[in-house]
């Protein structure tokens, strides 16, 4: 098997976290580029709890996500991955799942390691992490976190 890239998309949860031991693990073994993604929700211009938003509002809000979301993928690069030699830092706006397929294609991306589910995860198999699965042309790995595997 023969991978030149991995995914590892993270939603900064203590679930994505648990799965960096797997991610470093093949990188290393397979000498690969680790391909970091963080998918921003995109925000909608009718909120139903507050009402409607001012493009101005949400463009403020999304550049301050997307400013924390750099910063943490910054820390967890130099804190977990050796200050990222073959690692690469992306951030995109959307639905998760969709994000993450569609960054597979563009890419070039040969595997994606993602937890099982994220912290909202009441079932074995989070939905991202299903639709990833069942829409990807590339292996994905899913890590089991905690006493939910």
């Amino acid at each position: 098997m023969e991978v030149k890239r991995i995914l590892w998309p993270t939603d900064f949860s203590k679930n994505a976290a648990q799965t960096l031991p797997y991610v470093t693990s093949l990188t290393e073994k397979y000498q690969t580029e680790i391909h970091l993604l963080y998918v921003m929700q995109a925000l909608e211009p009718d909120v139903p709890w507050y009402g409607a938003l001012e493009p101005s509002h949400i463009e403020k809000i999304r550049k301050w996500e997307e400013t924390v979301g750099k910063r943490q993928l910054d820390e967890i690069c130099t804190k977990y991955l050796n200050g990222c030699p073959k690692y690469i830092k992306h951030v995109a706006i959307g639905d998760p799942a969709q994000e993450i397929l569609r960054f597979l294609k563009e890419k070039g991306i040969g595997m994606v390691v993602m937890a099982k589910h994220g912290p909202k995860g009441h079932f074995r198999l989070g939905s991202v992490s299903r639709k990833v699965m069942e829409n990807s042309l590339v292996p994905v790995v899913t890590i089991p976190i905690g006493s939910k595997n």
